[in-house]
């Protein structure tokens, strides 16, 4: 899957950027035909859990999202990789039922 990821105000080292990518293309075992996706990785100054991520996947006809925080980015991004499969999961019951 083709993913454009952007760190807003800091740079991402490969290696969080491999295991982004390696996590999300798991996803595409739930539901096969995801164009692309963006993510967006973020640090907040404040609290202990300052790492948001969200992610935006393009589906034929729709889009599902979803924003997450964590004390890591990968746990950020573990949280909304369950958070995609549960949503693409709902989208290809929709497609079959259809």
């Amino acid at each position: 899957m083709k993913l454009q990821m952007q760190s807003i105000h800091f740079d991402a080292d490969k290696r969080l950027l491999d295991f982004i990518q390696k996590k999300l293309d798991k996803l595409e075992t739930f539901f096969d035909r995801i164009i692309d996706g963006e993510v967006f990785l973020r640090v907040e100054n404040e609290g202990k859990e300052n790492k948001h991520v969200h992610i935006k996947l393009n589906l034929p006809g729709t889009t599902v999202m979803t924003k997450e925080v964590g004390t890591t980015f990968e746990e950020a991004v573990d949280l909304a990789y369950d958070t995609l499969k549960r949503q693409l999961s709902k989208q290809k019951e929709k497609q079959t039922a259809h």
